[in-house]
């Protein structure tokens, strides 16, 4: 527990620092762990915030030995990355570059080395449950296990299981698996009932997608190094421990026998948010799961996708409620409605409009910002829906935009107002103009001793004294000058103007 009150013991004994050769007192505090380490750390008060609070309450030693921004050690520990400080030979050393030369230091004067870590859980495969792939394993009469030779394989689920509670697994209740087994390996011989748990087959089956309808084996190497790895896995971060994890392992392993010809067994991972209800996990166990099927029968299946993007950073999710979604409704009949606005010649605003929407949302889906694409498309579509006329090129890009976000709609309009004959999804993703989408203008924030007293709308191409002599005519700003003495003018190109007076 971060938070607990930590107490200790001074021992009365001390260590030499290797480097420093200072003496260090050794004291017994109850908040470091003994399965950390050998269980004896080097306290750092000063960057760290247990041993801060810790050399706090017993008025011990607090040195600083990382500068950085905010750093205030006479206040609390500074726990950031920083430059090295009271630090003899890796004195202003960046904190990376830091730990690399000290490392180096220790080994060679032989005190200590580097070295990583590894923790894993055990692995356990098997659960009682009958949906899962046999396990394919029999016990002999006295017990002992036997694999079950290739020729009997696949080892198949029987289908005579009873689901009612037994204290065993569902397949101890099949009469056939027992026979099967009898008659093939002999009188009392028994089955594994235990099968597989889901993630066992999760670990390849992105291998098995590829080659579904192959019989003669589960995948074919020529056809799986053409595709694979897989180029992007989007998981919840609680799958890092197992399926990614053993992913990894059947990947490396099929790679060593020769069965594959890559290394990992996907290129970029991403973690989703998980949405909760009142703050928990939504589980069925918990009786606090949301049901869809209420808000597509009232809204549409494309309202409600669009509204659990719109909820939040994808990578963050978010406490569900449904208040917003009227609001996600509208937007949608907006987009809607632009099919009877006439296909004509519209205006460079609008165009300019439409292609400053298509490169935000363009970016914000290679990143994963569903939430601020949509947002960009609100702003687009209250521009734009009292316009008298909309080219055919861009009611095409506002389609194909909507598209990911709501595809019944996108498909819909691509197919009632353009007359295509195509699905919107066979077409090219749209490329805006990056002519158009480039402002002749921008706003300069007015500063005066660093402080905003005013701002500017100026021609990007203006030069710098026009701009400071136009910042200096701003009421707000001239006030200021000429209550005193000015020193000094800062200029940073389509940004800030900034004015220092003594």
């Amino acid at each position: 527990e971060l938070n607990k009150d930590k107490t200790g013991v001074f021992t009365g004994s001390y260590a030499i620092n290797p480097l420093s050769k200072e003496r260090i007192p050794i004291w017994v505090g109850d908040y470091v762990l003994t399965t950390y380490g050998t269980g004896a750390i080097m306290a750092v008060p000063g960057h760290d915030k247990r041993d801060y609070e810790f050399a706090k309450k017993y008025k011990l030693s607090i040195k600083q030995v990382v500068e950085g921004e905010g750093a205030n050690i006479s206040e609390s520990a500074y726990c950031d990355n920083g430059v090295s400080i009271n630090s003899d030979f890796i004195n202003d050393l960046k904190t990376e570059d830091a730990k690399k030369k000290i490392i180096n230091y220790l080994e060679k004067k032989n005190i200590g080395k580097l070295k990583t870590n590894y923790k894993l859980k055990n692995w356990l495969i098997s659960r009682q449950r009958y949906w899962g792939t046999p396990i394919p394993i029999v016990y002999s009469p006295e017990g002992e296990p036997h694999p079950i030779p290739l020729e009997h394989l696949p080892w198949e689920l029987p289908d005579d299981v009873e689901y009612k509670p037994k204290g065993t697994s569902p397949l101890g209740t099949s009469k056939e698996l027992v026979d099967r087994t009898e008659r093939i390996f002999g009188k009392g011989w028994k089955p594994e009932i235990d099968t597989m748990d889901t993630f066992v087959c999760s670990s390849w089956y992105y291998l098995r997608y590829l080659c579904s309808n192959l019989n003669e084996k589960a995948f074919d190497k020529k056809t799986s190094d053409n595709w694979m790895p897989v180029d992007l896995y989007i998981g919840g971060a609680e799958h890092a421990t197992m399926h990614l994890l053993y992913a990894r392992f059947v990947t490396k392993a099929l790679r060593d026998m020769g069965h594959i010809s890559f290394d990992e067994p996907f290129k970029k991972l991403y973690h989703q948010g998980t949405i909760t209800k009142d703050g928990a996990k939504m589980s069925k166990s918990k009786g606090n799961t949301v049901s869809p099927d209420d808000f597509i029968l009232n809204y549409g299946s494309d309202v409600f996708r669009c509204y659990l993007m719109f909820m939040g950073p994808y990578d963050e999710g978010g406490d569900w409620n449904d208040r917003g979604i009227t609001g996600i409704a509208k937007f949608l009949n907006r987009i809607y409605g632009i099919a009877s606005v006439p296909t004509g010649e519209n205006d460079s605003n609008t165009d300019k409009i439409i292609h400053k929407t298509l490169k935000s949302v363009t970016e914000d889906l290679d990143n994963f910002k569903f939430n601020t694409a949509i947002s960009r498309m609100m702003e687009m579509s209250n521009s734009i829906i009292s316009g008298k006329a909309l080219s055919k090129d861009n009611k095409s890009n506002i389609y194909k935009m909507i598209s990911p976000f709501a595809p019944h709609l996108g498909e819909e309009l691509w197919r009632s107002d353009l007359k295509n004959k195509d699905s919107v999804f066979e077409s090219d993703w749209p490329n805006y103009n990056s002519e158009i989408v480039i402002d002749s203008t921008v706003n300069v924030a007015i500063q005066v001793n660093g402080k905003l007293r005013g701002s500017l709308e100026i021609d990007k191409n203006l030069d710098k004294e026009k701009i400071l002599s136009m910042s200096k005519e701003i009421d707000n700003v001239k006030k200021y000058i000429d209550a005193g003495n000015l020193v000094k003018e800062i200029y940073v190109p389509g940004k800030i103007v900034n004015f220092v007076i003594k």
